[in-house]
């Protein structure tokens, strides 16, 4: 539906061009004319109250086109949209064009006093990297098709394209075999028995990606992750007997699935047959279809596979192999905040736009640790804001760097500050407008003002005091050396990053037994009560880690003041001590629990925190991150609070 305040200034992602001519078109009653489907643009002008007639002093014309001037790449998906006088005329060459063009010609649409305007303009545009988009392990997780359907019809609306569905692990075959029966039956499964996906259903949501223009790109793992299928068939997919049922279940999957794309996996696994993995892609391919395989995996020459999805830091873009980028895509390991900085700077593939040999990027979700909500699967991957990221990146292309120069560190003085906070203003406004009812876990943080202390060595001691729980101050002198601070901006910080030093965090060089203090002042114009979003360890969804124990914020001994006053951690729902990943993660991220209740005086509030770390890995906790966030928010969580001023310096702006 139309908005109050929509137009050119919140399109996202972002067109290519856009030339604004100054003035509004009024849309009452409209005549259309479209070379294509029409009933998408009839159904959005009806429930936009446009009244759509056979004569009508404006009209809507949509038109195919064999060619359009000034497109650069993908000529397939592009449009060129323009609103005069009296009528809107948009010319694609293809339909998935005409769509696009439909989806941003819904953000321009302007809702007044009962009225709808349309600001005039041009927009010629084009995506720069023909893939686009996530991977949902349903494998790992089942998730009902009604909730996929509402992922895929969601991000369709922002030019997300692609729909990566994995669906096959180790603990479960989640697509019917009427073939082999026995692959779905509950001796095979590990986690959630009897919950798997109908071909019917299948090929139900293959037609509905099509009508999105989305495309589905299904996934049977092979030979690795593939422990249901031993457990049904007392065979490994490598031996003779396991090829045979496999190329029988290719079959089956192929006549399932009206799509261009098999995915084969072939990551994580020891081939002990070096002719499983050629002799698996001829067949896929005699079967009519191209084959994707994780890179790593399978060593492949150029013409040996179709597409390469790079999974790791180790995964290498090949000469002549399209790639997907999915290298530092898995948002499982996400933060909120500190990540989608990243997400939004990067150039994916390290190119500034696609290519034969580059293709574009999918952010997957990995479904390790048991998650039994599906609204939780979202809130704690963050997967609308991290999506509509990923899709401003991939569509505008650009980006400046490939998470290893600033990575995650946000600051008022990088040449990148204005265009991420521009980027921010324009996510929060489709937060508001388009995902009310939605999980969308992010609010506003390029006015979150931090200052972070040079880091004390604890010797191992993550009790030990220091300076700054003293006092406050800009440089401290502690065993005879001097310890500085500086500024930082988010409301998430990573003073070292989950991957560590591959993606560049706080701290250039982080080391273990340190103790850090942030610390800034927060001015609230009146007494009240706020929320307060805050972590010192995001739970990865694809690790098993223990929760922290009761009374403690974590296993580092990280603790948070508000004027000086100690803010205890919430009760954790999980006590188990043995790690399983068959535990789900509940209240451990501060995304699925209630923000903490905290008085604000009015003026100036004190915020500091102090963050220990040990060692990188312990027994508890396998990646640990050093780290926190920290925000206030409104005390259902929904947004920010207003007018409240970040600053170390105790500076109103």
């Amino acid at each position: 539906m139309c908005n109050t305040q929509a137009g050119i200034k919140h399109l996202l992602p972002s067109p290519q061009q856009v030339e604004a001519h100054g003035g509004n078109l009024l849309l009452d009653k409209v005549s259309i004319s479209c070379e294509f489907d029409s009933s998408p643009w009839i159904e959005f002008l009806t429930q936009a109250n446009i009244k759509v007639v056979d004569k009508a002093r404006k009209s809507i014309s949509i038109k195919k086109v064999e060619q359009l001037e000034g497109v650069q790449l993908n000529e397939n998906e592009a449009y060129r949209l323009s609103v005069g006088k009296n009528n809107i005329e948009i010319l694609a060459t293809t339909s998935t064009g005409a769509y696009w063009a439909l989806q941003t010609f819904k953000q321009l649409l302007v809702e007044e006093k009962g009225k709808s305007y349309i600001e005039r303009c041009t927009i010629t545009d084009y995506p720069a990297f023909r893939i686009r988009g996530f991977m949902q392990d349903v494998g790992r997780t089942y998730i009902s098709i009604a909730e996929l359907k509402r992922e895929i019809a969601k991000l369709a609306a922002y030019k997300i394209n692609t729909f990566h569905w994995h669906l096959t692990e180790n603990l479960a075959w989640r697509l019917e075999s009427k073939l082999f029966p026995i692959l779905n039956d509950s001796s095979t499964f590990i986690r959630q028995p009897g919950q798997y996906y109908t071909l019917e259903e299948a090929k139900d949501l293959v037609d509905f990606c099509k009508n999105h223009h989305v495309l589905l790109i299904p996934e049977i793992d092979m030979p690795g992750h593939s422990l249901a299928f031993e457990k049904a068939f007392q065979h490994n997919m490598q031996s003779p007997k396991g090829k045979a049922i496999l190329k029988q279940l290719i079959d089956e999957v192929c006549d399932t699935f009206d799509v261009p794309y098999l995915h084969i996996g072939t990551d994580e696994v020891e081939f002990t047959n070096p002719n499983f993995v050629p002799e698996m892609v001829e067949y896929v391919r005699n079967k009519g279809k191209k084959v994707i395989s994780w890179n790593p995996g399978w060593n492949y020459k150029q013409g040996e596979i179709d597409m390469t999805q790079l999974w790791s830091y180790r995964g290498k873009a090949q000469p002549g192999i399209p790639a997907i980028d999915c290298k530092f895509h898995y948002i499982n390991h996400f933060d909120a905040f500190a990540d989608l900085v990243s997400l939004y700077r990067s150039r994916i593939l390290n190119v500034t736009h696609g290519s034969d040999d580059h293709a574009g990027s999918i952010l997957a979700l990995w479904h390790d640790r048991f998650v039994d909500d599906e609204t939780d699967i979202l809130l704690q991957n963050n997967f609308y804001p991290a999506m509509l990221t990923l899709s401003e990146r991939s569509w505008k292309g650009g980006g400046t760097e490939y998470f290893d120069q600033e990575g995650t560190k946000l600051n008022t003085n990088q040449r990148d500050f204005e265009a991420f906070k521009a980027f921010e203003a324009r996510l929060l406004w489709h937060k508001q407008n388009y995902f009310q009812g939605f999980p969308f876990a992010y609010v506003k943080q390029t006015n979150v003002n931090w200052r972070i202390t040079d880091a004390f060595p604890n010797e191992g001691d993550l009790k030990a005091t220091f300076p700054p729980e003293e006092a406050i101050a800009n440089e401290y002198i502690y065993q005879n050396k001097k310890y500085q601070t500086k500024d930082a901006v988010g409301a998430g910080i990573y003073l070292r990053h989950v991957w560590g030093n591959l993606v560049p965090a706080f701290f250039s060089n982080a080391q273990p037994n340190q103790t850090a203090y942030a610390y800034t002042y927060v001015y609230s114009p009146n007494e009240q009560e706020v929320g307060l979003w805050v972590n010192f360890q995001n739970y990865s969804r694809s690790e098993m880690d223990l929760a922290p124990v009761q009374g403690e914020w974590d296993y580092k001994s990280s603790k948070i003041w508000i004027n000086d006053r100690e803010l205890l951690p919430p009760k954790w729902n999980s006590t188990h001590k043995q790690k399983s990943n068959e535990v789900p993660l509940t209240n451990e991220n501060f995304e699925v629990r209630a923000p903490i209740k905290v008085n604000l005086h009015q003026g100036w509030n004190k915020v500091l925190i102090k963050l220990p770390i040990g060692k990188f890995q312990s027994a508890q906790v396998r990646l640990v991150k050093w780290m926190f966030t920290c925000v206030f928010v409104t005390p259902d969580g929904q947004r920010a609070v207003d007018n409240l001023i970040y600053s170390p310096d105790k500076i109103r702006e």
